[in-house]
């Protein structure tokens, strides 16, 4: 009777094609929608960004415009091409803006496809991840499904997890808008699944042009090559063969790789784009300043110690300056999400899992945080579930607090951004609540976790 409805649920799920092609109708209605709604709206449902993208793309191919000239040294050398950091508030790789070139001569919403295929790869390469190194070395399937439907059971229960992705409301109405995120959630995947498949050379290279297109991915490295010296060590004798590996040719070929990427294409982009590449895509958010559109309690000291009413940063006081200073959410954003991938790393903890708690840690100590931050770590999010041990009561009550403390933020940021009212000190309390409120849900999810179990260990690490 079990067997019977357990397959029977099995049947009633649609397999994942079906899936992706509802995930591809879904995205193609609403891209449709969006140039309807944008004709006939004040208020528009694509993403400012969109538009910063596609203003970049048409300044690299009309470089005729004053001033529109690639400032690279060896730009004069080849080909005279426009500079997309003509157009203000452009802060991305300039290979963002030459992928959407088709924007101009062939449809403005190109890449808004564009961004929506990367959506249903995102979701096939979780599919493949969980069917490949998740589901297979996960013990609860083995406690009600019979041996002969345990392939039909995995194919259903990926299916369902990879769906929790593709038909998540964030996920799509972020790349729909035009937001470039899904490009790096497929970077960054992919570098997951290489370095799972123990592809070590590709997960490298993967991981520099992760790191290229958005900074934050070079904290996983610090996980890979822990992962990479803690590979078949047994725990006599670990510590001293985890230090004898970390400088070893695996590690060193892995740095290597992945420093090179990242360092041949921010020199090929230099050579073309020169200085306002360097300080756009990089320099400038190392010192982002943001008083406003920001969850993250910082933004309080920034507004208190704002400078632009009058004088100088060199006119404060040491502890205003000291407040102000990028190092002041740096070092425990860093401590934290390297330090975790450090540690985790070593266990049999799963790289998907360290990552998230890495990507979750960074972005919850971020300077300046926004919603489609949270991306970057949801993102994980169902390569976990089937080793979270946790009742429907907790995950009901994370769900809640994670929400919950967005929408209080949220609730007194409205005040402040449409009213014009003064609740700065309101929000700020409210920031601190998210904060702490998010810092629990990492938690629980941490202590529910089940780390990894291959085939050869003899015994269960558990995080404590």
């Amino acid at each position: 009777m079990q067997r019977g409805t357990s397959a029977k649920w099995q049947d009633s799920i649609p397999g994942f094609y079906t899936l992706l092609v509802i995930s591809a109708a879904l995205r193609v209605v609403l891209i449709l929608y969006s140039e309807w709604h944008d004709a006939h709206s004040i208020v528009k449902y694509t993403d400012i960004d969109y538009r910063v993208f596609s203003d970049a793309a048409r300044f690299i191919l009309h470089p005729d415009l004053k001033g529109n000239v690639a400032k690279g040294p060896l730009a004069p050398l080849f080909f005279t091409v426009g500079d997309p950091y003509t157009r203000k508030t452009y802060r991305y790789t300039p290979l963002l803006a030459i992928l959407l070139l088709p924007n101009e001569w062939l449809h403005p919403s190109f890449g808004k496809y564009m961004f929506a295929t990367c959506d249903l790869i995102n979701g096939a390469l979780i599919y493949q991840i969980l069917m490949l190194h998740i589901l297979p070395h996960t013990k609860s399937l083995a406690q009600d499904v019979s041996a002969k439907n345990s392939k039909r059971f995995m194919h259903a229960r990926a299916t369902l997890l990879a769906a929790t992705h593709l038909l998540n409301p964030l996920v799509f109405t972020i790349s729909t808008r035009g937001s470039s995120e899904a490009i790096l959630c497929t970077f960054v995947l992919l570098t997951l699944f290489y370095a799972l498949q123990r592809r070590q050379n590709a997960a490298a290279i993967m991981l520099g042009l992760s790191a290229h297109w958005k900074i934050y991915p070079i904290i996983y490295g610090v996980s890979c090559v822990s992962a990479i010296t803690s590979q078949h060590v047994d725990d006599k004798g670990r510590n001293f063969v985890y230090l004898r590996r970390l400088v070893g040719r695996q590690v060193l070929c892995f740095t290597l790789l992945s420093a090179g990427t990242f360092a041949i294409l921010g020199a090929i982009c230099y050579a073309m784009w020169g200085y306002p590449f360097l300080y756009e895509a990089y320099i400038y958010h190392t010192d982002r300043r943001d008083h406003r559109h920001n969850f993250s309690p910082y933004f309080y000291l920034i507004y208190l110690t704002d400078s632009s009413s009058g004088g100088t940063s060199a006119d404060l006081s040491i502890w205003r300056q000291l407040l102000r200073s990028p190092f002041t959410s740096l070092i425990p954003q860093l401590t934290l999400s390297l330090g975790t991938g450090l540690v985790l790393g070593q266990l049999s903890a799963g790289l998907p899992f360290v990552w998230f708690v890495q990507t979750f840690t960074f972005v919850l100590f971020n300077r300046v945080c926004t919603s489609q931050y949270f991306i970057w770590y949801t993102l994980f999010i169902p390569l976990l579930v089937p080793r979270i041990n946790l009742s429907w009561k907790k995950w009901a009550m994370c769900g809640a607090v994670w929400m919950g403390t967005q929408a209080l933020w949220l609730a007194e940021a409205y005040k402040l951004e449409f009213l014009g009212e003064d609740v700065f000190f309101g929000l700020w309390v409210r920031s601190l609540v998210y904060v702490a409120g998010h810092t629990w849900v990492l938690g629980a999810i941490i202590s529910g976790y089940t780390p990894f179990i291959s085939c050869n260990q003899h015994t269960q690490e558990r995080l404590t």
